[in-house]
């Protein structure tokens, strides 16, 4: 079928599996496989950390470069290749047990994310926008929450059905193929011109501290982001009253993300983004305070509910309130926002990994956690209203 001729059911479908493949499997699915990783291979809590830094920093490497990537045929021509490397990524960790080879794979499957997240979402989002579907703009991020469901459905079926932790990752490399074929087929094409050009004369202007208070509460905003999306089913599964419940709780973190960027649009409108945001800084902060202080089934359940709602609103709050203020070249500040945003990413869960080995549990790092995004809620407090 010609790229022009695609429906639009055809490309937010497209769009979704997209998502699923490069940010669920590629990137998501080591969260669900760790437990059985480390019980099986005997990777360690520290050891475990540092690849999901790995991973963050492949993220970052691949964020900055697609924010100055200007080619429109370059951005095509990269998601289009991601999709496979996503694949290739996802299979070859069932390689061996061996670390350096397991960092050079979490390594790409962070690259893979970048090009699907950025370079996918910025496809289908211009194909909706010039097709005249802007309503349906929203639908194409409720993929992340799909894949995260998709992710924690996989590895409670495989876990049942006994399979070691390299024939799981086969599994996984197979079900990416499913999601490829219409992920690949139904790409939308090349664009035309990825935007008209605007002016900054009508834009709010963003003052260097204003700038600065923004980019250090997005840094808590990675904290917060990173250390449930890494060791939330590790931390699930070494708690004795909820073993087991790993995945069904990463499930329920995916089925919360789903509508979570209308809800927060919705909210945004009411309240204003800055006070949206502290809304959203401030319920994850609450839900990660329930996961370190109780060892009970409703605070692991309001835990994950909470942030599941709520790191895909900040993101998208966030990167909004900044495009806003830069609409000739939001690319540029979105960048410095990664920056912030991605090193965030590869501190934390290095950090709570040794943090970890180092007490035998996960509870100091889920405490550092939530006042690093207490932090950031007292930034967002300081943030001037108009610039």
């Amino acid at each position: 079928m010609s790229s022009r001729s695609l429906a639009p059911w055809q490309v937010i479908i497209g769009g979704l599996s997209g998502l699923v493949l490069t940010i669920g499997l590629a990137r998501f699915a080591y969260t669900p496989l760790l437990p059985v990783m480390q019980a099986q291979t005997g990777l360690s809590d520290a050891a475990a950390g540092a690849l999901a830094a790995i991973n963050y920093a492949g993220y970052m490497v691949g964020a900055v470069t697609v924010a100055w990537l200007d080619d429109v045929r370059w951005r095509h021509r990269l998601y289009s290749a991601g999709l496979w490397v996503s694949l290739l990524a996802t299979a070859a960790m069932a390689l061996g047990p061996w670390w350096l080879s397991w960092a050079v794979w979490r390594f790409l499957g962070g690259l893979c994310g970048a090009t699907g997240m950025l370079l996918g979402s910025g496809l289908v989002l211009g194909w909706l926008i010039s097709n005249g579907r802007r309503p349906e703009l929203g639908l194409h991020f409720m993929g992340i929450g799909l894949g995260i469901v998709v992710s924690a459905l996989g590895a409670w079926v495989l876990g049942q059905l006994l399979m070691d932790w390299s024939s799981q990752w086969w599994a996984f490399a197979l079900l990416g193929g499913v999601f490829l074929v219409p992920a690949w087929c139904w790409r939308p094409p090349v664009p035309v011109q990825t935007f008209q050009s605007l002016s900054d004369a009508n834009a709010p202007h963003s003052s260097l501290r204003w700038q600065w208070l923004l980019m250090g509460s997005y840094f808590a905003a990675g904290w917060g982001f990173v250390i449930s999306a890494t060791f939330t089913v590790a931390i699930v599964e070494r708690t004795e009253l909820l073993a087991g419940m790993g995945p069904w709780i990463w499930c329920l973190i995916g089925i919360a993300a789903m509508p979570a960027v209308f809800l927060w649009d919705r909210v945004a409108r009411r309240m204003g983004d800055i006070r949206a945001l502290m809304t959203a800084f401030a319920l994850q902060a609450t839900a990660i305070a329930l996961s370190a202080s109780s060892n009970d089934l409703w605070a692991a359940l309001l835990g994950a509910m909470g942030y599941g709602a709520t790191f895909i609103g900040i993101v998208s709050l966030t990167l909004a309130l900044v495009g806003r203020r830069s609409p000739s070249n939001p690319g540029k500040a979105m960048a410095r926002l990664t920056l912030s945003y991605g090193a965030a990413q590869i501190i934390a869960p290095a950090l709570t990994g040794v943090l970890a080995q180092a007490s035998g549990s996960f509870k100091s790092g889920l405490w550092l956690t939530t006042w690093v995004l207490c932090a950031g809620l007292a930034l967002l407090a300081l943030l001037p209203r108009d610039p």
